[in-house]
């Protein structure tokens, strides 16, 4: 069977071929989330790391302190669960390796929950939390982010889709056994590979994540 005229040019299409099953190439950056856009209080705002920790304390920095942590950057793709995907931003801020260097979990943590802003959360396994491309992003291509697309902080986990990496990021909890985010406690999948289109629970396989 040969394919429709849109496959065809889907397939010409530049980038195509770095996309994951399912989505589609976006030239801008789209603005959506759920709920109202948080004010920043630049005073009051915190960045905790909380939970099993090595130390068994809490750890936290206000905003001028995190903004003056070593500052990484990489070269990443941002795969939306609603099937855009953004190629090739620059994302600066601070890798998520570095708050686990100075924050180290404790021996037995498997996952961390991210908390943002409202109480959303999203929850991650320890590996992919640590990943080398994962980032606490506070620029794209060289600009701060905008409030609509999570400034003063967000997270970015490129190789899974863009719900886990919520905007607005207060601080993360180390955790020693899996527990659902907001999403994932609606009905998305627990742990979200855009290459295998883990969109929502009902295609977890046994072992995804706890029971619903």
């Amino acid at each position: 069977m040969g394919q429709s005229e849109n496959e065809q040019a889907r397939a010409l299409e530049p980038g195509a071929e770095e996309l994951p099953p399912g989505q589609r190439l976006q030239r801008g950056w789209p603005v959506l989330h759920y709920g109202p856009v948080p004010r920043f209080k630049p005073l009051t705002w915190e960045f905790q790391v909380f939970g099993a920790t090595a130390s068994g304390e809490k750890h936290s920095w206000d905003h001028e302190g995190f903004m003056t942590l070593p500052r990484s950057a990489v070269t990443a793709d941002l795969h939306c669960v609603t099937r855009f995907s953004m190629l090739g931003s620059r994302w600066g801020g601070v890798s998520t390796a570095t708050v686990l260097e100075l924050a180290p979990p404790a021996p037995e943590v498997t996952h961390v929950m991210v908390w943002a802003e409202y109480g959303f959360s999203s929850n991650l396994r320890l590996l992919d939390f640590a990943d080398d491309s994962a980032i606490f992003a506070t620029h794209r291509n060289g600009d701060p982010l905008t409030v609509e697309h999570g400034f003063p902080v967000r997270l970015v986990v490129p190789h899974l889709y863009a719900w886990k990496g919520p905007k607005w990021v207060r601080g993360i909890e180390y955790m020693t056994a899996d527990r659902r985010g907001f999403w994932e406690e609606r009905g998305y999948h627990n742990i979200g590979d855009p290459w295998s289109e883990q969109r929502y629970s009902y295609q977890e396989a046994p072992g995804d994540g706890p029971e619903l």
